[in-house]
């Protein structure tokens, strides 16, 4: 018996719906509804099959994200995308991995929905400008020069993060290691002057409600936990190396930018609605 095509290409769909809205509940929304009318298609008059999902996928994201707006904008705080626990494997493409960065992630967020949806749909998949065109609803051309738009949108924003994963993975660990100790200096040491933290709280968890900037101040901030209650662990977020820190028993996912073997940005994560992810795998694909 062959597969369905939708079950054969869960994993793409997946991330294509993910990218798009920086959210896997969100995406497995999409998922779900894609599925429900993929069932009600008559699957032999569909000549390319993946194509289509992806399209059918990318509307219906366009009409989540669309919807979604408005609840970011009343958001507590600063907004970050949902961290996944990844394989690392994701790695070894190094585009996916920069692509679903939360670095990546953080700066697609400041584009339209449908910009988005072109960037991501051209940049990450390479889907054909016609085919994008049908699932955004513009003509070839239009998509073109939104493509043209995002791209250079994207470019003058995206962190610099040509780092080896053995370097990430390095400046991870005496990350880590400072952390542990509570050393002001040592994390000083691995960060950059001009570091920058951002916290996701979401008013569920404590967390700073605005990005907070500069190594002493970074540092001061993230050496106040008491140490007796501190535990951190090396995991893989997004395609890189990252940490796991639970104070209290309460958890945080960290996503670090490193250049140069400095840390130049932290995206904290400790909202507990965006952590139910980090138990178990996702399967990330292009």
């Amino acid at each position: 018996m062959t597969e369905d095509p939708f079950v054969a290409h869960r994993s793409l769909l997946f991330t294509v719906a993910y990218e798009m809205l920086g959210s896997a509940a969100d995406a497995e929304d999409v998922l779900q509804e894609s599925w429900l009318r993929w069932a009600e298609v008559d699957h032999a008059q569909v000549r390319d099959p993946r194509a289509y999902l992806v399209r059918a996928v990318t509307r219906q994201a366009l009409n989540r994200l669309r919807s979604l707006a408005r609840r970011r904008e009343d958001y507590v705080g600063e907004w970050l995308p949902e961290p996944l626990l990844t394989s690392p494997d994701v790695a070894e493409d190094i585009e996916l991995a920069e692509s679903v960065s939360i670095a990546m992630l953080t700066v697609l967020e400041t584009l339209a929905p449908v910009e988005r949806a072109v960037f991501v749909l051209r940049e990450v998949f390479d889907m054909p400008y016609g085919e994008i065109a049908e699932a955004v609803g513009k003509s070839g051309p239009a998509v073109r020069q939104i493509a043209r738009r995002a791209r250079e949108h994207v470019a003058a924003r995206r962190p610099r993060m040509q780092v080896s994963r053995s370097e990430q993975q390095a400046v991870v660990d005496r990350f880590l290691a400072a952390l542990r100790t509570g050393r002001l200096q040592d994390l000083m040491e691995v960060m950059a002057p001009d570091v920058v933290l951002i916290a996701d709280g979401g008013g569920q968890a404590a967390a700073a409600l605005v990005p907070v900037h500069g190594a002493e101040v970074v540092a001061a901030l993230l050496t106040r936990a008491d140490r007796s209650a501190f535990e951190t662990t090396a995991v893989w977020l997004n395609g890189a190396p990252g940490a796991r820190i639970e104070t209290d028993g309460r958890p945080a996912a960290v996503s670090l930018v490193v250049v140069d073997g400095l840390i130049t940005r932290i995206y904290a994560t400790a909202n507990p609605r965006k952590l139910t992810r980090l138990d178990k795998l996702v399967d990330l694909a292009r």
